[in-house]
């Protein structure tokens, strides 16, 4: 398997580095800060290879915090807010897409 900072970084708009936290699995997003949030309006938005490689290589670096960092695209609707650009960035903000069984 070929590293994240390996492949070949195509941004073709609005993009975030997100993750899945490595003590419960949530997903994440990098901040501008060099954190992490839960909260997709606080992710750091980049527009070129450059920054997004940069931010990456960031991400990747913090593996206590953050498993499987890779970039995202996302859209700004006309209000400024923030939304997954694709469907498997929905899912992923959303939860699963299954009832899941009860734990007693």
């Amino acid at each position: 398997m070929t590293s994240p900072l390996q492949q070949k970084i195509k941004i073709t708009g609005p993009s975030v580095v997100t993750a899945n936290r490595t003590f419960d699995g949530v997903v994440i997003y990098r901040t501008g800060a060099q954190g992490w949030s839960t909260d997709l309006t606080e992710a750091a938005i980049v527009r070129e290879a450059a920054t997004a490689r940069a931010l990456l290589a960031e991400s990747v670096a913090d593996d206590v915090g953050a498993v499987g960092a890779y970039i995202a695209p996302v859209k700004i609707d006309d209000a400024g807010v923030i939304i997954p650009g694709n469907l498997r960035e929905q899912i992923r903000k959303s939860g699963v897409t299954i009832a899941l069984p009860a734990q007693a």
